[in-house]
């Protein structure tokens, strides 16, 4: 049985792992899941692999559900946690970490016409701004 803190990390780990998936940086959990489920032997981390790109491809598609995702992801985490208490610090880093959120924001339009001086000449178009990239 685990603790309520124990718990809570894995619930926290589940939630950012749905965060990821949602974002399309499946690519980015792949080693931390492999590392993670590696502690129940290659089947088990095979078997959270698959669950990983299922899940990515669902929620991608907007064909899958993030609180049954994260529900599934949680019940995971806590059976590792469970079974073996040695994959705790590397649950509790994905419980830490968050993925950097990356966005185009339409700022607006500039037209430049008429008379006058125009730095860079006549320009119409729109400004888009990106967020940092993934790491």
């Amino acid at each position: 049985m685990l603790d309520e803190a124990a718990v809570a990390v894995a619930t926290g780990a589940a939630g950012n792992i749905v965060a990821y998936l949602v974002q399309g940086h499946a690519d980015t959990l792949r080693a931390r899941i492999a590392a993670i489920f590696r502690h129940g032997g290659p089947e088990r981390e095979s078997e959270a692999l698959r669950m990983l790109a299922d899940d990515a491809s669902a929620l991608s598609q907007s064909t899958g559900n993030q609180a049954a995702a994260t529900v599934r992801w949680t019940a995971l985490l806590t059976a590792v946690l469970a079974a073996h208490s040695e994959a705790c610090p590397e649950v509790e880093a994905l419980a830490a970490s968050a993925p950097a959120a990356t966005k185009t924001v339409h700022i607006g339009s500039q037209h430049n016409h008429g008379s006058g001086t125009f730095i860079g000449g006549d320009n119409t178009g729109f400004i888009h701004l990106r967020g940092p990239e993934p790491s």
